[in-house]
């Protein structure tokens, strides 16, 4: 479950009422001229709408490819659904289903307790944001119309709210980061450094040097934006993570608890679905598994939700089988997990992009 945003100036306050961030008034506050207010929208309303409708008929094409076209995602489905119905599978695979609305409700009260950081947001909105962001990111190189989907959603739309969205993703990034090395370094010490003290020592002096380096950007982040100026290529992104330090420590300590709980979530969904399916690994070396699993994805570059789909159950066969587990029943699990946790959520997402408010004041 990998990765992977002008912003206001480092410790400068970051304006909370009804003026936009910059010292722009809100559209609703100050009428558009009848040029800005009628010209624009007229010019460019119907192309928003076709790319609206590209959009819906695209993720439509490839939900419908991945889920049923597909062969074998195409007999996960079926066998999810076949479990869920009936059999002994049933309690565990409603319960993963149960737990769908906690997921992506704790990243929407994620994406709320960073985005009214930048201006007033209800709680709808955010959840609005997410789901479209998860719609648009389906078919988008590494999700990158995630950021877009919950930008959109706010009211000024500027270069720090990126930063935002950057800021939301690695703080669970960080979870994934911290249980998949503890996982990874359960089944190193196990299976591959047996026998070899020393370099199980080194391992493990290892591991924690690199849990202690993923919370360096999170709580230095003001090294993290000096550091990006000094190599060229990366100072475009300099502006955008400038709204990091912003954030207080408490404010920070807030969003990485909620994303520890999402990823509690994903990894009892996980663990329902592999005990439906008949996979009788132990709660502690499976956790391990999972966790691992996790990692692995997290740590491989995805062109977009679809390419999830082999680099998790790869890794996911590879870490059950050194557990003694046959590969088909952790394979129908994986991808069921991957079924309604994101493409069962990004058709949901479709009902909500034709309603996405696309044109904007220029002075948002």
């Amino acid at each position: 479950m990998p990765v992977l945003a002008t912003a206001a100036p480092v410790g400068a306050s970051v304006p909370t009422a009804a003026a936009a961030p910059g010292g722009h008034d809100l559209p609703r506050a100050v009428a558009p001229g009848p040029q800005n207010s009628s010209r624009a929208p007229a010019k460019w309303g119907p192309w928003i709408a076709l790319g609206k409708v590209l959009v819906t008929l695209l993720t439509l094409g490839l939900l419908y490819n991945s889920v049923f076209a597909a062969p074998d995602t195409a007999a996960a489905w079926r066998a999810l659904l076949a479990t869920a119905l009936g059999g002994t599978g049933r309690g565990p695979v409603l319960g993963a289903l149960a737990l769908v609305p906690l997921n992506w409700g704790l990243e929407a009260w994620k994406w709320h307790r960073l985005a009214r950081h930048l201006e007033p947001v209800t709680f709808g909105r955010s959840l609005r944001g997410v789901l479209v962001g998860l719609t648009l990111g389906f078919a988008t190189p590494n999700r990158v119309g995630d950021y877009a989907g919950r930008i959109l959603e706010l009211k000024s739309r500027r270069v720090r709210a990126l930063g935002a969205v950057f800021l939301g993703r690695y703080c669970q990034l960080v979870a994934t980061v911290v249980a998949g090395v503890a996982g990874l370094l359960y089944f190193l010490l196990t299976f591959y450094l047996v026998g070899f003290p020393a370099a199980k020592l080194g391992v493990i002096v290892t591991a924690v040097g690199v849990c202690g380096l993923v919370l360096v950007p999170l709580y230095r982040s003001r090294l993290l934006v000096a550091a990006l100026g000094l190599w060229r290529p990366l100072r475009r992104f300099r502006p955008a993570l400038a709204v990091m330090p912003t954030y207080p420590a408490r404010a920070l300590h807030a969003v990485l608890a909620i994303s520890g709980l999402r990823y509690g979530v994903f990894c009892a969904q996980f663990l329902l679905l592999l005990r439906a399916y008949g996979v009788g690994a132990g709660l502690g070396p499976g956790l391990a598994a999972v966790a691992g699993t996790f990692l692995l994805k997290s740590l491989v570059p995805s062109l977009n939700a679809l390419a999830d789909v082999g680099v998790r159950e790869l890794s996911a066969t590879h870490l059950f089988g050194l557990l003694g587990q046959p590969a088909l029943p952790v394979l129908s699990a994986s991808l069921s997990l991957w079924v309604i946790n994101i493409a069962l959520p990004s058709a949901a997402g479709l009902l909500l992009v034709p309603g996405l408010r696309v044109w904007r004041s220029r002075s948002a």
